[in-house]
């Protein structure tokens, strides 16, 4: 079940919050409905694996009892944390990466082995709640937070559905404080219905949308050798579908948190507009980042080395971990190091400060980004080779066909929108409001003065405090219909 979907809309979330207000009596009651209701969101998604998240759930619990309880000497909370750490990673290999790493074996071996025997079905977000397990025993093992005593509440915390199958990653010290303390409100609750509205924005109008380009692009280019204009075209709506699939997703979660008294962190902060590589991945997926960040390239030395080799060594591990993160498939690990390149070319050689145009700056952070989602699309790197060279390819493949034409007549408008809400339109409409440019003018109380001169003395805030509801229920009407008549509605992240 994902959210954009009308069973998710129309049935699960009202039962949900229906039920979670009618117990809202004790904050012991609404975490079990809050954790019934999680179980049941995943099941209803993956009924024959709610297994494997009930099993984490449950070893990674006891694994932080262990951990959290031992006394010294402190080797066995050492080897503990090591058994939590070395579980979680083989649930993730066994699911993720085992069929790939025997069809691997095979290019070396005359009696291949048989792939089916050792291929199982992907549980939804697995990716995403191995982390956390992972960042809870550690934080248990640094002190850092508590021992979890009561099962109900980890469980609680490590299957909240909002993030539970595409995130934000959530630590559990930020996430423990709410299970116990958090207070529901109506400024949160709207402010939560708008941030998930926002994002079914994304997801329905704009991401889709581009989902329809991108995927009948990349089609052709398994048949045809692809002209320079289209091949461009593909490339860019890939850009704009996994950005406004991913963040419209993570806004609908924030959301969806809101409406139940949680505060997930940001994920997303307009990354298009980076003028680097470094820069776009503290724009991006920014929860990713922070995980490898703490938990794996600051227990490496992190930046503080003296010896730059072994800085650009522990950023080497973190690019390889986050490319294989994302998939089995070579094109992610190309990925990774394609970005550790960028990233450690521009430390060696502080890009950040150079004195180099801003124009020039975004141009080439978004070359790097787009090259970069091309090969993060692609089936394979011999095919990922051939989109990229039909993008430079002038001579050979022409610049323009009768398909371009078609997608840009049809798809324009969404190209147009997805480029505006790339960047940070909103904030500079609420800086314009709040520095007074868009108020109305002021008029004098000395009459005499008509009906049209009362009216304009409301600010245009005030106006738009009216305006703003009424334009979100416009666009849920306009997001339901996209839904009822059966619009194309993939999610890329669920494969993660």
């Amino acid at each position: 079940m994902s959210f954009s979907s009308l069973s998710f809309l129309f049935y699960f979330l009202p039962a949900s919050l229906l039920l979670y207000y009618l117990f809202s009596f004790s904050i012991t009651f609404k975490n079990i409905i809050l954790l019934i209701c999680s179980l049941a969101f995943y099941a209803f998604g993956e009924p024959k694996n709610i297994g494997i998240l009930i099993l984490s759930i449950l070893v990674n619990y006891g694994f932080g009892l262990l951990i959290g309880y031992t006394k010294n000497p402190k080797g066995r909370k050492i080897f503990f944390l090591t058994l939590s750490i070395i579980f979680n990673l083989a649930l993730l290999f066994v699911f993720k990466y085992l069929s790939s790493a025997v069809q691997t074996v095979n290019y070396f071996m005359t009696s291949p082995i048989d792939v089916g025997q050792f291929t199982f079905a992907l549980p939804i977000g697995i990716s995403f709640f191995t982390f956390q397990a992972i960042s809870y025993g550690i934080d248990v093992y640094r002190g850092s937070v508590g021992v979890q005593k009561n099962l109900l509440n980890f469980a609680l915390y490590l299957s909240f559905f909002p993030k539970l199958t595409q995130g934000p990653i959530t630590k559990y010290t930020d996430f423990e404080p709410q299970i116990y303390g958090r207070k529901e409100t109506v400024q949160k609750f709207s402010s939560g219905v708008c941030f998930f509205l926002v994002g079914l924005g994304k997801k329905v109008l704009l991401a889709n949308s581009m989902a329809i380009v991108a995927d009948r692009i990349f089609s052709l280019q398994q048949m045809e050798k692809l002209p320079v204009g289209l091949a461009w075209m593909g490339a860019i709506a890939y850009t704009f579908q996994i950005y406004f699939d991913f963040s419209g997703y993570s806004d609908m979660a924030i959301g969806l948190g809101l409406m139940f008294g949680f505060q997930l962190p940001r994920n997303f902060w307009y990354p298009y507009i980076s003028k680097s590589i470094s820069e776009f991945w503290r724009r991006w997926h920014i929860t990713l980042g922070a995980w490898f960040r703490d938990y794996l390239y600051i227990p490496l030395g992190g930046s503080r080395m003296r010896n730059q080799d072994k800085v650009i060594r522990n950023l080497a591990v973190v690019w390889i971990a986050t490319g294989i993160w994302h998939g089995a498939n070579w094109t992610f690990l190309a990925w990774g190091v394609l970005n550790f390149i960028c990233i450690a070319w521009e430390r060696v050689f502080h890009f950040e400060k150079m004195n180099v145009p801003d124009a020039v700056r975004h141009l080439y952070a978004l070359l790097v980004i787009v090259l970069g989602w091309v090969l993060f699309r692609s089936d394979s790197l011999p095919k990922a080779m051939d989109y990229i060279q039909s993008m430079f390819n002038f001579v050979q493949n022409g610049f323009w066909n009768d398909y371009a034409s078609m997608f840009l007549k049809e798809f324009w408008v969404f190209f147009v929108l997805c480029t505006v809400f790339s960047m940070p339109v909103v904030g500079i409409v609420n800086q314009f409001l709040a520095k007074g440019i868009l108020t109305e003018r002021r008029i004098s109380k000395e009459p005499p003065y008509d009906e049209k001169s009362v009216y304009m003395e409301v600010p245009f805030h005030r106006v738009m405090e009216i305006l703003y509801p009424v334009g979100m229920i416009l666009l849920f009407v306009v997001y339901v219909s996209y839904l009822v008549k059966g619009s194309y509605n993939p999610f890329i992240y669920f494969q993660f």
